[in-house]
């Protein structure tokens, strides 16, 4: 018999029903070839899952003439309801060793799963609403303000530029906060009210241009206004304007150590009572809403009680997530992410971009939690900043985001399905920039805000309320406790798990990226290392500074461009210079008593064995998963270790040192670059780095995940 060439036919069912636990049934697929297929092969993929079905599984059948018909069987319990992409492929050479990608012939097709029929509405809380009457929807606002130190070493570095930036935003940052906020008092929305984000690197030169008098002295008494609304308060006496928690220098706090989360938070702290009287909300909205649950320890510590997140990242982590391909802009999840339940109202909004299905009933704050290596448990509240909602809202709210028919979708879904429950009903953020673009025009804050006002007293289906008042009047069941899948908002390339926006030209040989964090994490090590051993050094408190100036995320948001590429390096330099004779008499005295700095890990590909990007399309990632971590002691190194954890066994894996890495922007301390392989297929594994110095002290790496097909 001839080996064939062509899959001519492919028989599915026309669809498959779910059973009650919302798994597929057990079916089957047969499809037809124009000769022997030496390796015929089934992919199913649905959820970021994947199954193969290849060897004995796939049996031949007897055909017609010369075709040859394949047939297989499809267990039960292996996806949920949605599209199951279907591939079948075959080999025209028996030696697979041998076959290169023209040897591969691949058709597609695509089988719908549904939901079983519905008895009754589904119930997710014993109090439940008794008609769309008593539904409600709440929602807030959110607005960021942040301008870094375009010059690490010189904080008085200005020009020109600098002088159109501030000078452009004169509104934003003293009047057009307060002017929204009163137009809600004066509409009488008795829990209205905004929260709001200021980073300290902004007030620190905003008090400078004031008191220098730069951009034509726009900014004299710049927060008069400001400090006047923050004493405001909404009918349960939570602040009309409230302003968040916060990193001082704007740090992507996924990636800081965890003392440095602290510390950024108390700075900032400082700052905001000084700028406007009042103490910062216990909320953090963390810099670019990048959030990982790693976090949460430090948060924790630093007296946070509730943190912003990006709403997808909720979405992403159900079982089942409906991924909606390249268009959603992000990999398909790791299900090592995927904990939670599934959800069963996924909506598609439309009239505004919305890359992918929303969830409305996950659309209110949950307990989120994080088990550390020694397998205690940490947990905070988690409030979700609604991804595409708010996309549209930062273009400038009514006009390009028109509230009543967006917002109605969600609302007309939780009633179609049931899905409200009035001890915890839907509550989201609307969160953009305040003082860029459409979100940031003084029409969004007079104009917009005007008609905001007026629309909701005239639809009693919405309610614009205060995070802290929410909090008080619905706050979340501490029993139940969810996982959140890392990354930030879709404005750093749409905000993946990875936070690759901060990892740019990773797999290139030199990524001025991975520069900046080695030389961070060689400059925190020093500056721990002496703020351990010498708390009181008089040399400590600059290169603190410069340290937590460092961290300053915009930093590697601009890649490729010198003057920020090098901004990393030029602060460790200073820092470095100023506490380099305090380190090598603490090193020549046997004084270190700190760990090693391990950067947080990440893993290439992102999804080993799962999808990868292409040219425009989505590809087969390679099984074979790489840990990789930067890692730095003033003593040296004696080892760093990667330690796997799975089915309850622990086992430890020595990690490759390639040594420092190789920095072009002159820097004079550098990270070792270390790296270990992941046992292919290995499934769902927890890891965590320890690193032992030359003096025995040890450090470890905060528990990860990761799904290894």
């Amino acid at each position: 018999m001839a080996v064939f060439s062509e899959i001519l036919r492919i028989n599915l069912p026309a669809d498959v029903v779910c059973d009650e636990k919302r798994k597929n049934h057990a079916f089957d697929i047969s499809f037809d070839a124009d000769g022997d297929i030496p390796f015929p092969q089934v992919i199913l993929r649905a959820g970021g899952r994947e199954h193969l079905i290849n060897g004995e599984a796939i049996r031949r059948a007897p055909g017609v003439g010369w075709v040859i018909t394949y047939e297989t069987s499809v267990a039960a319990g292996l996806f949920g309801p949605g599209d199951v992409q279907v591939q079948v492929e075959g080999c025209k050479t028996a030696d697979i060793a041998q076959a290169g990608g023209d040897d591969w012939v691949k058709e597609f097709r695509t089988l719908p799963l549904k939901a079983p029929a519905k008895a009754a509405a589904p119930k997710r809380g014993k109090a439940r609403a008794r008609s769309a009457a008593d539904v409600k929807v709440y929602f807030g606002i959110h607005k960021h303000m942040h301008q870094p130190y375009y010059n690490t070493t010189d904080r008085t570095y200005w020009d020109g530029e600098k002088d159109e930036i501030f000078g452009s935003r004169g509104g934003n940052y003293t009047d057009f906060v307060p002017a929204a906020a009163r137009q809600y008092m004066d509409g009488g929305l008795p829990h209205a009210g905004l929260s709001t984000s200021w980073s300290g690197t902004l007030i620190e030169q905003l008090d400078r241009c004031a008191a220098d008098g730069l951009c034509g002295g726009r900014f004299g008494g710049w927060n008069g206004a400001l400090r006047g609304i923050a004493g405001e308060k909404t009918a349960l006496g939570h602040p009309r304007v409230a302003f968040t928690t916060f990193g001082f220098y704007h740090p992507l706090m996924a990636l800081i150590p965890h003392r440095n989360i602290v510390k950024q938070i108390e700075w900032h702290r400082g700052i905001i009572r000084s700028a406007f009287g009042v103490e910062p909300a216990s909320v953090i909205f963390p810099p670019e809403t990048a959030f990982h649950v790693r976090m949460i320890p430090a948060l924790l510590e630093a007296g946070v009680e509730a943190v912003i997140y990006d709403s997808i990242h909720r979405f992403r982590a159900c079982q089942d997530y409906p991924y909606a391909g390249i268009q959603e802009g992000m990999l398909p999840p790791n299900p090592a992410e995927q904990a939670n339940p599934p959800a069963d109202d996924w909506l598609q909004l439309h009239n505004i971009w919305a890359g992918s299905r929303i969830a409305p009933s996950l659309l209110r704050p949950e307990y989120v939690a994080y088990e550390d290596p020694d397998g205690k448990t940490h947990k905070i509240v988690a409030v979700p900043a609604e991804r595409y909602i708010g996309n549209e809202d930062a273009r400038g709210g009514f006009g390009a985001l028109q509230y009543p028919d967006v917002l109605g979708q969600v609302y007309d879904q939780i009633v179609a399905t049931g899905s409200y429950d009035p001890k915890h009903p839907p509550f989201f953020l609307l969160h953009s920039d305040g003082d860029n673009h459409g979100g940031g025009a003084d029409s969004y804050y007079y104009h917009n805000t005007g008609a905001l006002v007026h629309w909701l007293n005239q639809d009693p289906r919405f309610e614009l309320t205060a995070v802290g008042d929410y909090l008080e009047r619905f706050p979340p069941d501490p029993d139940r406790v969810v996982h959140i899948e890392p990354g930030s908002w879709a404005g750093a390339d749409n905000g993946d798990p990875q936070f690759m926006k901060w990892f740019s030209r990773y797999n290139e040989p030199y990524s001025p990226d991975l520069n900046s964090w080695a030389v961070l994490t060689a400059f925190q090590n020093a500056v721990h290392a002496l703020e351990d051993s010498e708390p009181g050094s008089p040399v400590l408190g600059e290169a603190t500074r410069l340290m937590l100036t460092a961290e300053t995320s915009c930093y590697w948001y601009w890649t490729g461009q010198t003057v920020w590429d090098q901004q990393v390096t030029n602060a460790a330099n200073m820092g470095y210079g100023q506490i380099k004779g305090a380190l090598d008499a603490l090193l020549a005295a046997g004084e270190d008593r700190s760990g090693p700095t391990i950067f947080a890990p990440w893993v290439t590909p992102e999804n080993p064995g799962g999808k990868r990007w292409g040219q425009g399309c989505l590809e087969d990632a390679d099984p074979q998963g790489v840990v990789h971590t930067f890692v730095a002691d003033i003593s040296g190194l004696k080892r760093v270790d990667l330690v796997l954890r799975r089915d309850g066994t622990e086992t430890v894996v020595a990690m490759d040192d390639h040594g420092p890495y190789p920095s072009e922007t002159g820097a004079a301390v550098t990270a070792n670059y270390c790296t270990a392989a992941l046992p292919v297929g290995a499934g769902d594994v927890r890891y965590f780095i320890e690193a032992e110095d030359a003096k025995g002290n040890v450090s470890r790496s905060a528990l990860e995940r990761v799904y290894l097909a």
